[in-house]
């Protein structure tokens, strides 16, 4: 009995435990979705990374400004094979002599460098490694954007074909009081068994068109969950918002409003204006290659042998010298290799004018796009609702007539698909003048970097 009873406890126990791969229940919404790739996206974090090595050269280049000491000692054991003088004391009244044919030597030295003056380059080297970091830190929003774009695209695409399903199982649902129509018809002799053998198929392609549907969108949540750095084998779903008319009828931002704003916010131009920023100080290293050199030196030393009959501590003072120095290095001949860095910094400077110019082309056609798709996507809405509104009258019309014999299967058939293509083109155009009055307005976002 006490074995069954444990038994029990422990089943109570298991059952209480979450199943591996069981739906948790929770919809993510768009927000979430956006908060949580931007947090975990594998890509992003590199990119944060390499901001923070950049940040770790900004310390080291100033640094350099500062002067450089180090500290060394010498420890040697010598050892002359053919040594003829040595070294002679005086003991009890005796003169002893030897030769030490091995012996020890030591020297101790701090030595400090300073350099005064080359050309200005250690400064514009902090100046180059600043806006690398800043080019860092803009790289992470571009890349951070751009999962954002694909993010809403797919949640987006989810919405569209999750209604479309709606619009699918309603077009099921005409086709089954159909089907029975038509087998009731056929009983009393009023529809042949191939009129009704077509309204039989036409409810089979719309059971298909269900599970192509339902497919569809399984695809777009695969997608959605990958942008999301989600591995766990638990079931991913997304919250279904209920999007009004009306935000497909606000009024679209003029094409060239936004673009002169992206011109001012988008993280790729703010790249590409500091790379040019960065070739022009790159010049300024290159070119200082032209100017003198001057650098401060100064420190001690001493040293210590074991040849000497003083102590150690006696050594290590009267051996003990100090230096300073200046040096002025003036480059005469250098095999080219300043003109050549100066003439490669002007050819990265053209380059990178070229990119600017080619990230603005292509950032005005994306606008360009949007603006053109939301413009034509409004539009075709608007006529897409009179034409849905229509098609249902003339459908609700039509099931009337067949009902009393008055329509034919093929003007039936032919009214109902009419009817479920409006569906389908009032969606599509809603949906997708929604993501493109988005995608303006988030082109038009203000750039903030945060470290």
């Amino acid at each position: 009995m006490k074995r069954i009873l444990t038994a029990w406890v422990w089943l109570m126990m298991l059952a209480a435990l979450p199943a591996y791969g069981q739906s948790t229940g929770k919809k993510w919404t768009l927000q979430e979705c956006i908060d949580y790739a931007l947090q975990n996206n594998i890509q992003l974090k590199k990119s944060q990374i390499q901001r923070l090595s950049a940040e770790e050269d900004i310390l080291q280049s100033k640094a350099e400004l500062l002067p450089s000491m180090n500290a060394s000692t010498s420890q040697n054991i010598v050892y002359r094979p053919f040594i003829n003088a040595g070294k002679s004391t005086v003991a009890n009244g005796y003169v002893q002599s030897s030769i030490d044919k091995v012996y020890y030597s030591g020297s101790y030295g701090v030595n400090a460098n300073w350099t005064v003056w080359n050309g200005n380059r250690n400064k514009n080297t902090i100046k180059l490694n600043q806006l690398t970091a800043q080019q860092a830190q803009v790289d992470s929003v571009v890349i951070a954007r751009s999962i954002e774009e694909r993010i809403v695209q797919l949640y987006v695409q989810i919405l569209y074909a999750t209604e479309a399903i709606a619009v699918t199982k309603q077009s099921l649902e005409t086709s089954k009081l159909n089907e029975q129509r038509g087998i009731v018809m056929v009983e009393v002799g009023k529809m042949s068994r191939a009129d009704l053998a077509q309204l039989t198929a036409q409810r089979a392609q719309d059971e298909y068109n269900i599970v192509a549907a339902e497919s569809n969108v399984k695809n777009y949540l695969f997608q959605l969950k990958q942008q999301l750095e989600l591995t766990e084998a638990t079931d991913f779903d997304i919250a279904i918002p209920t999007y009004a008319d009306a935000q497909a009828l606000e009024k679209i931002p003029s094409l060239s409003s936004v673009y002169l704003t992206a011109l001012d916010n988008r993280p790729e131009i703010k790249s590409a204006l500091l790379a040019i920023e960065s070739s022009d100080i790159s010049l300024d290293i290159a070119r200082a290659g032209m100017s003198p050199t001057v650098s401060l030196s100064g420190g001690f030393s001493t040293n210590t042998t074991s040849m000497s009959n003083d102590n150690w501590g006696f050594q290590l003072k009267t051996n003990l010298d100090f230096a300073v120095g200046a040096t002025l290095s003036i480059p005469i001949l250098d095999n080219r290799q300043t003109k050549t860095a100066m003439n490669k910094a002007r050819l990265q400077r053209d380059n990178y004018i070229l990119d600017l110019k080619d990230k603005q082309k292509t950032l005005y056609n994306s606008i360009e796009t949007f603006w053109i798709d939301a413009t034509t996507n409004q539009s075709k809405f608007k006529a897409a609702k009179e034409a849905t509104a229509s098609q249902e009258a003339s459908y609700e019309l039509l099931s009337e007539q067949f009902r009393l014999g008055l329509k034919n299967i093929v003007e039936l058939m032919t009214g109902k698909t009419n009817l479920v293509q409006a569906q389908q083109n009032e969606l599509e155009s809603k949906y997708l003048t929604i993501l493109n009055i988005y995608m303006l307005k988030f082109y038009q976002r203000p750039l903030i970097t945060n470290k």
